[in-house]
């Protein structure tokens, strides 16, 4: 499994479908909402005063995030993406 660095934060992203009575429909690629599953977090990171600042997400998080700031990645046939901390937006209950 890949180990994020300072404030990086792994997603993986959930599975979209909109359902129609008993028909599944597949969303389009353009209008996918950036929600996640939070995989894997850094350990955060030492500011430039020496204060240790940590990742406020933690695994299992159910998160949005900005859309156009991830690294894609995948293994073992699991696409994956890495985001820095600050662009998680929103941690949804």
């Amino acid at each position: 499994m890949i180990k994020p660095l300072r404030d990086y934060v792994v997603l993986e992203k959930l599975p979209e479908e909109k359902k129609v009575g008993s028909i599944i429909i597949a969303t389009a690629k353009d209008n996918e909402s950036a929600v996640a599953n939070v995989i894997a977090v850094g350990p955060g990171y030492t500011d430039k005063d020496g204060n240790k600042v940590t990742v406020e997400v933690k695994v299992g998080d159910k998160v949005i995030y900005k859309k156009y700031s991830t690294t894609d990645y995948e293994e073992q046939g699991k696409k994956l993406m890495l985001i820095k901390d600050q662009d998680i937006i929103a941690i949804v209950d």
